[in-house]
This record gives C-alpha cells, structure tokens and sequence, in this order.
C-alpha cells in the first residue's frame, strides 16, 4: 500500500486534517490543484491568531509547517476518478498518475456560482462578499447593499445593519411579507424591490433597471454553491441539501461519509463555511480518519 490516506484538497481544511495524520505518523498524500475559495480575497479576517493575513500567506505557511513532517507528500494535481480495490483506493489524476491508499479524506471546498448581474463578477471578494464576519468590519460603517438571491437573504439583510446602514436590493427574487418588512424597518434597513441592471464603478454601485445608481461601499450575496470535485458523486457518497446547496454527508464526529472509508471536510462537507470553521473541520476529520485505520480493519 502506497499510503495511508490521500487527501484532495490542500486548502485550510485539507491541510489541517493532514496535519493531525502527519502527527499520528501516518503516511500522508496531498493532491492539490490550487483553487482555494477564497483566492479572491486580498485579506482573511475572523480567524484566530491569523486575522487581517493575506489567504495565500496563510496556506503557504500552513502547507511548509506540514511538509517538514517526512511522512507527508505533495502532489500538484487534479484527483479525477476513484475506485475501490482490495486494500482500499487508487485515486487517478488529471497528470495521468495512479496513487493508492487504505483511506481518501475529500477536501476539495465548493465553488461559488454568483447570480446573473454584470458586474459582480470581477468584484467577487474585493468589493463583493458573502461573509459579514469576515469583510464587514472593513467597510468601516459604510453604507453596505444585500443582493437577494432567495428568501434566504432576508436574513443576510437583517445581520448587516450592524456593519452600517444597509440597503436592501430583493432584484424581483421575493416579496417580503408585512411582518418581514416590519422587522426590515426595526433594523433601519432600506428596501429597494426594483430589479438591478449591474454593478459599476470602484466600489459596488448599484445601477438599477430604472437607471437610478446607488452608491455602497460593500454588495453583500448568498451565492448558490456546489461541491468543487465529482469524486464525492462518482463513489456514491450520500449528499445533504442545505439552504445554499447540497454537500456531502458525513458522521458529525468522524466525518466518514456513507462510503466506508471515505471522509470529507472543510466547506463540501458543511452548508456554511469560513477558514476557522474549515481548520476545525480538518481536525474533527484527521483524527476521525485516524482512528478508523486503528480500529476499522478494512474500509
């Protein structure tokens, strides 16, 4: 057997997990193809110890401090299919390679789809966010803007007042019932229902179909999202359908999914995410790989 576990995915979570089995001496394999989420971002805020870094930087120490580990390998790669065999796994890749191992630890995140409105594209974690947490407090108490893409950023619009005031675009996606809008005006969150054109200048402003623009410092939107891999589909792994889309089911303890001996963790294992959350993940699931290899004789 080649190794114990190969993990795809070398992002915060994917590197944390490996970070416990390199510590259990286990025999590490990382594939990574380099597409974080949040490579977008110029800074990463909210995160212990790390607040205000650049993400790159964060990665790049984490990946060096796992590689003086010796039982650790780095594969810059793309994992494209996987099957079972009689001592575990072989994971093909798009380099054409074949690795084998007892365990696979599915680290590969979730890739963000933005709604339709030209404009918020190449804005998307510079002057557009999806986390207040983590880009509101920049925004020095600016005037900010929610983008509607379901019912569910009634909720999104009703947390950021507390970042500045807040203007509420719902873009013809719903119609906010009379005790919605009560508790829209309680917040001092203004409500726009006209549809948006696009998004223009250097910041977020917002054009309107009216031909009105609204300046804001910050355009805060749930993206739909959809887990980065099919390697998850292609093993049969159960998924969850959660409010922004579906992800991949796992134990809440091990982070096994319903495929023995397959895990996942980190944002296409959760419905919400961020890079504390996936970091704590990645513990939840080395130890849970870990304890499997000890105690589960074959996957």
């Amino acid at each position: 057997m080649e190794h114990d576990i190969i993990i795809v995915g070398g992002s915060y979570a994917g590197l944390s997990a490996g970070l416990q089995l390199a510590r259990a001496r286990q025999k590490v394999l990382v594939i990574d193809a380099g597409q974080r989420r949040n490579r977008f971002a110029a800074t990463s805020h909210g995160f212990l110890g790390q607040d205000g870094r650049a993400p790159g930087d964060i990665v790049n120490d984490a990946r060096a401090q796992l590689m003086d580990y010796p039982t650790v390998e780095w594969a810059s790669d793309s994992a494209i299919h996987a099957v079972r065999d009689a001592d575990g796994f072989v994971m093909e890749t798009a380099h054409g390679q074949r690795y084998s191992a007892k365990r696979l630890l599915l680290a590969t995140g979730v890739i963000d789809e933005l709604p339709d409105v030209p404009g918020l594209t190449e804005r998307w974690g510079k002057s557009v966010f999806h986390c207040p947490y983590c880009h509101g407090y920049e925004l020095e108490q600016g005037p900010i803007g929610v983008l509607a893409t379901s019912p569910m950023s009634l909720h999104h619009a009703l947390m950021l007042p507390d970042w500045g005031p807040t203007t509420f675009f719902t873009n013809g996606v719903f119609e906010p019932d009379l005790e919605q809008r009560q508790s829209l005006a309680q917040r001092g969150v203004t409500l726009v229902p006209e549809r948006v054109e696009r998004i223009e200048g250097e910041r977020a402003n917002v054009v309107l179909v009216d031909g009105r623009v609204i300046a804001i410092d910050g355009l805060f939107v749930l993206p739909r999202t959809r887990v980065a891999s099919s390697l998850a589909a292609s093993l049969g792994c159960n998924f969850e359908e959660g409010p922004l889309g579906a992800f991949i089911q796992t134990d809440p303890m091990t982070r096994e999914t319903s495929v023995p001996g397959v895990f996942a963790c980190g944002d296409a294992a959760m419905p919400f995410g961020s890079v504390a959350l996936a970091v704590g993940d990645g513990v939840r699931a080395g130890s849970g790989v870990h304890r499997s290899l000890i105690f589960q004789a074959h996957p």
